[in-house]
């Protein structure tokens, strides 16, 4: 990374939750970083309104913005009457939302981080891939899954909010994002490297939760396992689990990024203290 003065940072946060007051004034605390960039891990609210004033906010902040969806974002509101978009259909209205406020999106062309121009290239890469339910024991048939969670802690929320309309299910919509993203990240350049950021972790064992431990099936897909080599990921930016740490696997920096709720971040250090910095390396070769 480099430390020169006026160089470009790329920071990034995940689970803002704004439903909660709390964050929603904290926000606003946020200073103002210049021209650097800031990733959105997904989870920002589950209200549009919300959403959209968060990121006109965070623009008046940053240089560039870069946003993924989590699954708080997607719920649909299945009371009686609503007329609340879902699924798929929610998913590309908040594209269209984000896009007006200038961020990129997992929809738009990659982008090539402003780093050493002598060095290998570095697409900053925002990926939506959801999850399929294989993060769960290899001897729970996924017939019995609900079951099997019941038996420990409740049923995650996504199963009543998370429509996969027009799919048939939750697995069939993250088999389709992710062969559609795969295609799209092999055809990057030679020599090409990422910063893969996705609201959900890329890798099973990553994953630690011990109070809620059977809410792995609900955290990503074990496709995705070897995509920090695939594609020579320098970073891999994920959020959902509410647990912040940086973990290197392979020479990958896997960094968990979120906020969450107000009793899991110090109030008095404001927002802005839990921002990542995950400027990439330029490293050659």
């Amino acid at each position: 990374m480099t430390d020169e003065p006026g160089a470009i940072r790329l920071w990034a946060i995940a689970d803002l939750h704004l439903a909660a007051e709390e964050n929603r004034a904290a926000l606003a605390g946020i200073p103002d970083h210049g021209a650097d960039w800031l990733i959105l891990a997904g989870d920002i609210a589950e209200r549009e309104e919300l959403f959209v004033d968060a990121l006109a906010l965070l623009g008046t902040r940053f240089g560039k913005l870069i946003w993924v969806p989590g699954n708080h974002d997607l719920w649909t509101d299945r009371r009686p009457g609503s007329a609340a978009l879902r699924g798929d259909a929610r998913y590309r209205h908040l594209v269209g939302l984000a896009r007006q406020a200038g961020a990129v999106t997992p929809e738009d062309p990659y982008l090539r981080w402003p780093g050493d121009p002598d060095a290998a290239p570095v697409f900053i890469a925002p990926l939506f891939l959801l999850y399929d339910y294989s993060f769960r024991p290899d001897d729970v048939p996924l017939s019995e899954l609900k079951s099997w969670v019941r038996q420990r802690h409740a049923v995650p929320v996504d199963e009543l909010l998370l429509d996969p309309d027009p799919f048939e299910d939750r697995p069939a919509w993250c088999a389709a994002r992710c062969a559609e993203t795969e295609a799209r990240l092999a055809a990057l350049p030679d020599g090409a490297r990422t910063v893969l950021i996705n609201h959900w972790p890329l890798r099973e064992d990553l994953i630690r939760i011990p109070r809620v431990p059977r809410f792995l099936p609900w955290c990503g897909t074990r496709t995705t396992r070897d995509w920090h080599r695939r594609f020579r990921a320098s970073e891999v930016v994920t959020g959902h689990l509410h647990t912040r740490r940086t973990d290197v696997i392979d020479g990958t920096r896997f960094h968990e990024v979120s906020l969450g709720y107000p009793r899991q971040w110090d109030q008095l250090r404001g927002i802005g203290a839990y921002l990542r910095d995950v400027t990439p390396e330029n490293a050659k070769g």
